[in-house]
């Protein structure tokens, strides 16, 4: 498996996801002393977000081709979508959620889309994919997704700890860390896609 793919995913996922950030939005979903109803939440968002995470990183691709679409197009769309993501995660503020009460199904909305699986996710793993020229690049992407999406699953089902120890200060200094991360990699599928696209002319 290549380690320099999979290190470059698994960062890039796990800054866009934001598990922590994740875990303490579930934990606000959830209702406090039901663990059976968290626990089945949590596996189900996790199954579906990696469905839809890994089927749409193999195939958004011969799609986009389908529709006439460059990769490198996608790749500087892509770039900006995740750099505006970035810029709100260092420049707003979090507002503390309520705890709810009610027993509704919440794996697909709002857990999987657009929480875990959202936009920018989904645009960064085509990206990724798109990016890795090898069998072994495309298993190291592959395995950074399962990897993040467990951490978070592991996350969530411990998100009553989680809040108690991070608070409401720790994850407004981490969500902005990570924002100055995910800009970074903005910039950089940018670069990429211009570089690409100008040397194509």
């Amino acid at each position: 498996m290549d380690f320099a793919t999979f290190l470059t995913a698994f960062t890039g996922l796990f800054v866009i996801i934001d598990p922590i950030g994740a875990a303490l939005i579930f934990n606000s979903l959830v209702p406090a002393n039901d663990l059976r109803y968290s626990y089945t939440m949590a596996i189900k968002a996790t199954i579906i977000s990696a469905i839809l995470l890994v089927g749409f990183g193999l195939y958004g691709e011969p799609l986009l081709h389908y529709l006439g679409i460059n990769i490198n197009s996608v790749r500087i769309a892509g770039g900006l979508l995740l750099f505006y993501s970035a810029f709100g995660m260092i420049t707003q503020s979090t507002e503390a959620a309520t705890t709810h009460t009610q027993k509704t199904d919440i794996s697909v909305y709002p857990l999987s889309i657009p929480l875990i699986a959202g936009p920018g996710a989904l645009t960064l793993v085509i990206l990724l994919f798109a990016k890795a020229p090898t069998v072994a690049s495309d298993l190291a992407v592959f395995a950074a997704i399962i990897c993040v999406l467990v951490l978070n699953m592991v996350l969530m089902m411990l998100s009553k700890h989680l809040q108690r120890i991070i608070g409401h200060t720790g994850d407004e200094i981490l969500r902005r860390f990570l924002g100055v991360i995910l800009a970074a990699l903005a910039v950089q599928f940018v670069y990429d896609g211009i570089k690409n696209l100008s040397t194509n002319l």
